[in-house]
């Protein structure tokens, strides 16, 4: 058991039973049976959380390590290119607003569930598709299941593990980085190895998304029909006689959120789409383009394990929101000035900065006291950001295209982090979306 300090997290108001129903307050404990079979259904949790985390970036990042071959092979212009890496932002922008609405209709689980097949599908279909729409298509059948999945991973970890936030975040965003870093370094090479084609690369990818939807069904099939969770879990209370429910938009913190999660998200999803071309383009070999995008990526491994925990330990947030931007300020400077010679530097400082993820899911939780608090801020906060982030990739790509150099692209990288530092350290203040509000708990 994790002994982590006090945060602005809800006690569990009731008894779960191992299928997740809740027992009738003031009945007592489930005998030592019951109580076993409610820690295999923790672990079971835990395992499904893993799994979907490891599978919400490899649709990202194993394309942007075979871009060049992909373009080559569906004669994909650079503006073109631009907007398949923002196919992310819009798709998380759109689809996770949808989240909320669906966790209460079939509950949280289930809809994750659901989001691991749409990545497996996607994944399988996008390489063979045939020609640019379909490969479009495919690929935000994907990231439409990456989408919902993204918006209620902070619902089921603080659902289903209320006393260690931290904890759970830092696994969950350490297995998503674990995720990013192998797609993005062993995209390639596998390549080579099942024969070359670019087709097989991404297909494979598919493969370990089919593998995390078995421990989704067993969750499913485990808690009671109808999702008996889906109400506690999603909906938002009902407000007290005389006394309205707050809207979100009120909120100073939630808004402050959003544009953190936002600029973060355009600086990750550049990164992951863009970083192995401005090395490949600096006369960068392609495989080790692919390592060095790794390299970034696997920097969130341990960190995003660390950075959550330490996070919870502070009341505030801001200083380590501006130690993850000025990092990010120091590798874009350095991509400007000797982009091949200080290749590894580079990507070590940019993977700390892409750090500020699992920070932004840290804080989703802190900032909300609430199960229902938390998917209103999760959601807001997620599909606003998002929102905010499509015009980055493609502004980048049009850029690139025009100028034929990356030094305006990587110019403008950079100075997206000053705001991202600013609006980190506002989100980062002790206080919650409810007192602000006056949102009911």
């Amino acid at each position: 058991m994790s002994h982590e300090p006090a945060t602005r997290t809800a006690a569990p108001a009731d008894v779960r039973t191992p299928s997740g129903a809740a027992a009738p307050a003031g009945e007592p404990a489930p005998p030592a049976a019951a109580a076993s079979r409610g820690v295999w259904f923790a672990r079971l949790v835990m395992v499904a959380v893993v799994l979907a985390a490891l599978n919400l970036r490899p649709a990202i990042t194993s394309l942007g390590a075979l871009l060049e071959e992909v373009r080559a092979g569906l004669n994909m212009s650079g503006a073109v290119a631009g907007v398949l890496t923002s196919v992310p932002a819009v798709t998380f922008a759109v689809f996770g607003i949808a989240a909320p609405r669906l966790a209460r209709r079939h509950g949280p689980a289930a809809v994750v569930c659901a989001g691991m097949v749409a990545i497996a599908a996607g994944l399988l279909i996008r390489p063979y598709a045939g020609g640019t729409p379909g490969f479009v298509a495919a690929t935000a059948l994907a990231l439409i299941g990456i989408a919902v999945s993204n918006v209620l991973m902070p619902v089921i970890v603080k659902r289903y593990f209320p006393d260690r936030v931290g904890t759970m975040t830092g696994l969950y965003s350490m297995s998503l980085a674990i995720g990013t870093s192998v797609a993005a370094a062993a995209t390639v090479p596998l390549t080579g190895a099942l024969g070359g084609h670019w087709r097989t690369g991404l297909a494979l990818w598919g493969v370990l998304a089919v593998v995390a939807v078995v421990p989704w069904i067993l969750v499913v099939r485990t808690l009671p029909r109808r999702t008996g969770e889906a109400p506690a879990a999603a909906a938002p209370a009902p407000a007290a006689p005389g006394r309205p429910a707050g809207s979100i938009v009120r909120s100073p913190t939630a808004w402050a959120l959003a544009g953190f999660f936002g600029l973060q998200a355009t600086g990750a999803y550049i990164t992951m789409g863009w970083l192995p071309q401005i090395f490949r383009d600096a006369g960068v070999p392609a495989s080790t383009a692919g390592v060095l995008l790794a390299v970034t990526m696997v920097m969130g491994v341990p960190l995003a394990f660390v950075i959550p925990r330490l996070a919870a330990r502070f009341r505030t947030q801001g200083p380590i929101a501006a130690v993850l931007g000025l990092s990010g300020l120091a590798g874009y400077t350095g991509l400007l000035v000797a982009p091949a010679e200080g290749a590894w530097a580079w990507a070590l400082l940019l993977g700390l900065s892409n750090c500020a993820f699992p920070l932004a899911l840290t804080m989703i939780g802190m900032r909300s006291r609430s199960a229902a608090g938390t998917v209103r801020l999760s959601a807001f906060a997620q599909s606003t950001g998002y929102l905010i982030s499509i015009p980055g990739p493609l502004l980048i790509g049009v850029l690139y295209e025009h100028t034929g150099s990356w030094g305006l692209p990587v110019a403008l990288m950079a100075g997206l982090l000053v705001p991202q530092i600013v609006l980190g350290t506002l989100a980062g203040r002790d206080r919650t979306i409810e007192d602000e509000t006056g949102m009911r708990d």
